[in-house]
């Protein structure tokens, strides 16, 4: 039996109040310094989520109730184009110069919650539904996939760049 949700309105005070914060916050983690690299970050993040968030919904796995522009797209587009990314470049930019146990293990600190978020999401509002056996650990799997397989990516053009930064010093500086 399932617990009684939240009502529709509170579901969306609160995707309007994580919408709104992390549409404040995004500018502040794509205009630094190596700007190319962010901007391709979040390009990347865009693409790629929403394309497979796209793919997920048509599948039958997820579903959004509660979203923006519901008659036009099917997908949510603050997660795949706000939160997500947001989420993406910060955790970029403490890998920066990480070596490869430090960006396995600090993708951790922004995956659980990322998960924990979804879960109580999926139980308790109708902004998200999993179906078709769909639990927190594809969750957690797909978000870790994207997470490295999107800093692989940055990585690659940074190779081909050869791997000059604009930029050596961060404030996520870090020697793991």
């Amino acid at each position: 039996m399932r617990r009684k949700k939240v009502s529709a309105l509170l579901s969306i005070m609160f995707l309007t109040f994580t919408t709104l914060t992390g549409a404040i916050l995004l500018p502040f983690a794509i205009i630094k310094q190596p700007f190319k690299d962010w901007l391709i970050v979040f390009l990347v993040s865009v693409i790629g989520n929403s394309t497979i968030d796209r793919y997920l919904v048509t599948q039958g796995y997820l579903k959004y109730t509660i979203r923006p522009l519901r008659e036009k797209v099917k997908i949510h587009l603050p997660f795949d184009y706000i939160h997500y990314p947001l989420m993406l470049l910060y955790y970029n930019q403490w890998t920066l110069n990480s070596k490869p146990a430090g960006i396995i293990f600090k993708m951790f600190p922004f995956v659980i919650p990322q998960v924990v978020m979804e879960t109580i999401a999926e139980r308790k509002t109708d902004l998200i539904t999993w179906r078709k056996g769909w639990t927190w650990y594809h969750s957690f799997i797909s978000l870790v996939l994207k997470l490295l397989i999107c800093r692989g990516i940055i990585s690659l053009v940074r190779i081909i760049n050869n791997d000059t930064l604009s930029v050596k010093d961060t404030p996520f500086k870090s020697d793991n």
